[in-house]
């Protein structure tokens, strides 16, 4: 098949409707990482176009055009925008892998195929949402609404810029709320697109406003600014905490946070089939090149299995070589940069030093250096640095173990609790285990699990709040009372403070 490499890019920020420069007039390269090639410039945001973005949402907001439409009409715009990303999916799954570096045979039948599902499923969500009428005492009536918050900044990662940006924005809109968008800065195109198409769907100017430019400038000017209601934030735990300090530093604005992951696959002997565990296990440590914050990076393994395992493992890592992100046949991409790659070889490096290692080549291609295929290293104990820290790229640790209970400690043995996978065919040890497991998605025979329809997020130093399903719209929505009182004479309230 030939592919037409050939795609609009306009790197100018999307704030009040309107495609603008930055303030400055600064710009920034975003670049190709699979050649090292110059894609774009684009405008460098900072603190004076996040005033602006936040003016314009502001101003949107207020002015009702968005907020004030009835749900089914905020629900058909969203389903609009939906069709208008399936309309343009080529455009938008080429853009994705130019600027981020996975396959394009990936972001054709995942990432905007998902986009557009999780913009339709809010969109038919909206007119379903309802308010609450709680028991009451007699004379009165009570009403519990779930209000819009106001503007809503969200700051999502670079791993998925298109499909986590959806997350993020359709509960967040089909509530009613404006949003400040900050992509990445090193894949912040797909992101300014679908800002441009969502205008063409109808969402009023201001609604939607997308700010890219660096990290530390952008994401720290929305958590400290003042008239931003609630910032929803997919990236590292280190930011996450710094975060918490904004929003404590201003105005304690709502945060809902989906930080890092450490998460582990829990491989029993009696599972019914073990190759199929371990190609699956395969996929959910190294799809994506492993840039995956749910990537299920350590996998134990029982012992009576274990050699037969690691064996199946290895052969299925195969599927997943790195190679040209434009060559269907590449099962992996580039790694989002060379300076993420170099930070991916070091910890292979300690790897080879202190365990076993399978894989984990750097390879050089047209020029890029950001290519490393898949790493298995055993042999490290529990207390090494490569079983606690997330590595966010294709390296996998495997342990042996010989008890349920010493699993289960295992895989808890972490500051983070995002996700987990259990493989067995034992349909009580599966519910045992599962229960055990600190995690805020257990796959069980299955790995990754999620869906329009079941939240996905975590515990522990993995964030709090949820993304996907209905639950989601708790992220953007407040709880507000209205009580009316019949009886003048009856009681006003219960336990009044």
């Amino acid at each position: 098949m030939t592919i037409d490499t050939t795609v609009r890019i306009d790197g100018r920020a999307l704030i009040g409707g309107d495609r603008v420069d930055a303030v400055s007039g600064e710009t920034f390269i975003t670049v190709n990482p699979a050649t090292g090639a110059a894609l774009a410039e684009v405008a460098k945001g900072a603190p004076a176009d996040v005033d602006r973005a936040v003016a314009a949402a502001r101003a949107a907001y207020d002015s009702r055009a968005w907020s004030g439409l009835g749900a089914a009409d905020r629900g058909a715009v969203l389903r609009r925008l939906a069709d208008l990303i399936e309309r343009d999916a080529e455009e938008l799954a080429l853009l994705e892998s130019l600027d981020m570096g996975k396959p394009l045979s990936q972001t054709r039948t995942v990432d905007v195929p998902g986009t557009a599902a999780t913009f339709r499923w809010y969109g038919e969500l909206a007119d379903k949402l309802t308010d609450e009428v709680p028991a009451t005492p007699p004379g009165a009536t009570a009403i519990v609404s779930r209000v819009a918050l106001g503007v809503v900044a969200a700051i999502v990662p670079w791993n998925y810029p298109l499909d986590i940006a959806a997350w993020k924005l359709a509960p967040a809109l089909v509530a009613g709320n404006s949003v400040v968008l900050k992509p990445a800065e090193t894949t912040s195109l797909t992101a300014l697109r679908l800002g441009e198409l969502a205008l063409e769907a109808g969402l009023p100017s201001g609604v939607l406003n997308v700010v890219p430019g660096p990290g530390s400038v952008i994401g720290r000017a929305l958590g400290l600014h003042h008239d931003v209601d609630a910032l929803t934030f997919t990236g590292s735990t280190a930011v996450a905490k710094k975060l918490l300090t904004y929003a404590g530093e201003s105005n304690l604005k709502r945060l809902s946070l989906e930080a890092g992951g450490k998460s582990s696959n829990l491989i029993f002997s009696d599972v019914e089939d073990l190759a199929l565990a371990a190609e699956k296990a395969a996929f959910g440590a190294f799809y994506n090149q492993g840039e995956v914050c749910s990537a299920n990076s350590r996998i134990f393994v029982e012992r009576p299995v274990y050699d037969e395992f690691v064996g199946l493992l290895s052969a299925a890592a195969e599927a997943y070589r790195s190679g040209d992100p434009l060559d269907p046949a590449s099962g992996n991409g580039a790694l989002v940069s060379e300076a993420h790659a170099d930070g991916v070889a070091e910890a292979i490096a300690v790897a080879a030093r202190d365990g076993e290692l399978i894989g984990g080549e750097r390879i050089e291609r047209d020029g890029s250096t950001a290519f490393i295929d898949p790493a298995i290293v055993a042999g490290l104990p529990l207390s090494h640095p490569l079983h606690r820290d997330e590595i966010f790229g294709p390296l996998v640790v495997v342990q042996a173990f010989d008890h349920e209970d010493d699993a289960v400690r295992a895989a808890n043995a972490t500051d983070y609790g995002l996700a987990a996978s259990v493989w067995t065919s034992s349909l009580s040890r599966a519910h045992r285990v599962s229960e055990r497991l600190v995690a805020g998605t257990v796959s069980v025979n299955t790995v990754d699990a999620l869906g329009s329809t079941t939240p996905f997020g975590g515990f522990k130093q993995s964030g709090f709040g949820r993304d996907l399903s209905r639950h989601a719209i708790d992220n953007y929505v407040g709880l507000k009372t209205t009580w009316f009182q019949h009886d003048s004479h009856g009681p006003a309230a219960l336990g009044a403070s």
